[in-house]
């Protein structure tokens, strides 16, 4: 099937409609002054990691838009705009039959897709290119193609972090860091262990990944020799350790136990080894994994809408007890600003944390957005599921009469707001504790 025919695909810049409104061309420099000006301004306070923030956010939301865009251009229905923001336009342009700009809020974006429902009132000679009037496949498509970008950029974003920075291995244990004791170098610095060693085992016996073998060894044979074979760089090498006696030296963070009999230590830190993947497993792995934290995302969501969590919300607003619970049990919904927050603490964690925060807020969303509710993206598909099975073997097309919906989506709509509300509240009112501190 051959593409319909648009207007040429010279951009023409476009600007807001009224007497007082100036050139496009002015528009765009105001744009990128005023643009120009938040960046220096988050820069000289030393706000970089907020705007480094804030950027991932807009990007997630133009792709999640951009998928809506794409799925309705392949479907060769008419798409009107393409913008990021609402609100009074700030600066536009137009390519073919298509505006794209930027809105003076900007707190998410949109496609404008004409008939949408059968509820928009829409140009005749525009009507076989609404929405409404594509075969259901077409719909379907468009409907899920925005949680389908997060899904995409989820699994970009994994396979990112398990080729170029790596994840911990659980199941090995691993030289963090080693100290010196009282002033001179400690046993581990002695025998020449070094930060990165991992633990193959421990007087000939295996460690994986419980460090209990090591420390107990360690803690009972104060001045005894400790056999230790350590992975260094895919090679194997054998370090002998003495223990120093607790008694005699210190060790921060080592608490003695109780009595006076002497207890080993060592001086060092013990951790997982971070581990990257080839490009190649890393798809394979970063397919199940998303599959396993997709699950995760979806337990989250079906708890968001369970009747008991609106309660638990409002307890969340009230009491910093609740809202800590629900902090340590996973079960806290987080507002923009909360999401900002924890999303700088990761920035500060280190760029791996960084990436994990983002691939949960993609899951989320896009889990999140399939509810099969309007105003949701999954409201749509809902209503074209109906709408095909209702339909069936007759020639013409059954439209569901959206109109009947409209108490359900207000509903829908106030049910949202109160999320919002609730979680804003809790975390003005209660904020979360960094947790990669």
């Amino acid at each position: 099937m051959s593409a319909p025919e648009v207007a040429p695909t010279s951009e023409v810049p476009v600007s807001a409609a009224g007497p007082g409104d100036v050139s496009p061309r002015r528009a765009f420099v105001r744009l990128l002054l005023g643009v120009s000006l938040v960046v220096a301004a988050a820069m000289a306070f030393g706000q970089g990691d907020l705007l480094l923030v804030v950027a991932c956010l807009v990007v997630m939301i133009m792709v999640h838009e951009l998928g809506h865009f794409l799925a309705a251009k392949r479907g060769h229905m008419k798409v009107t705009e393409y913008f990021l923001g609402f609100g009074p336009r700030l600066w536009s342009f137009r390519r073919g039959e298509t505006e794209y700009g930027v809105k003076a809020i900007p707190l998410g974006g949109y496609v404008k897709i004409p008939g949408m429902t059968g509820l928009d009132e829409v140009d005749p000679d525009d009507e076989p290119r609404t929405y409404r009037q594509q075969p259901f496949g077409a719909r379907l498509l468009v409907a899920v193609a925005g949680s389908a970008m997060h899904f995409l950029m989820a699994f970009l974003l994994l396979w990112s972090l398990l080729t170029f920075v790596g994840l911990p291995n659980g199941h090995r244990v691993s030289i963090q860091g080693t100290a010196r004791l009282d002033g001179r170098p400690g046993p581990a610095q002695t025998a020449g262990l070094l930060p990165g060693d991992v633990l193959v085992s421990v007087d000939g016996r295996p460690v994986g990944g419980d460090p209990a073998a090591l420390i107990s060894a360690v803690k009972d044979h104060p001045g005894t020799a400790v056999t230790l074979v350590v992975d260094r760089g895919g090679a194997t090498r054998t370090v002998v350790v003495v223990p120093a006696d607790g008694r005699t030296v210190h060790e921060a963070g080592v608490v003695a136990p109780a009595g006076d009999a002497p207890f080993g230590v060592i001086g060092v830190s013990l951790g997982s080894p971070v581990e990257r993947a080839g490009p190649v497993r890393a798809v394979t792995t970063s397919t199940t994994d998303l599959v396993r934290f997709s699950w995760a995302s979806v337990v989250g969501v079906a708890h968001v809408f369970s009747p008991g969590a609106v309660v638990q919300r409002v307890d969340q607003v009230t009491s910093a007890t609740a809202a800590s619970q629900a902090t340590a049990n996973g079960t806290r919904v987080q507002s923009i600003v909360g999401v900002v927050q924890t999303a700088q603490d990761a920035v500060h964690a280190g760029i791996g944390d960084l990436l994990v925060i983002l691939i949960s807020i993609n899951l989320f969303i896009g889990i999140f957005n399939l509810f099969p509710m309007l105003p949701l993206d999954g409201g749509h598909v809902a209503i074209a599921v109906y709408e095909r099975i209702r339909t069936g073997r007759r020639r013409e097309p059954y439209h569901a009469d959206v109109a009947k919906l409209l108490p359900f989506t207000w509903a829908m709509v106030a049910f949202l707001g109160i999320i919002f509300a609730t979680s804003l509240l809790t975390d003005l009112l209660h904020p979360m504790a960094n947790p990669f501190g």
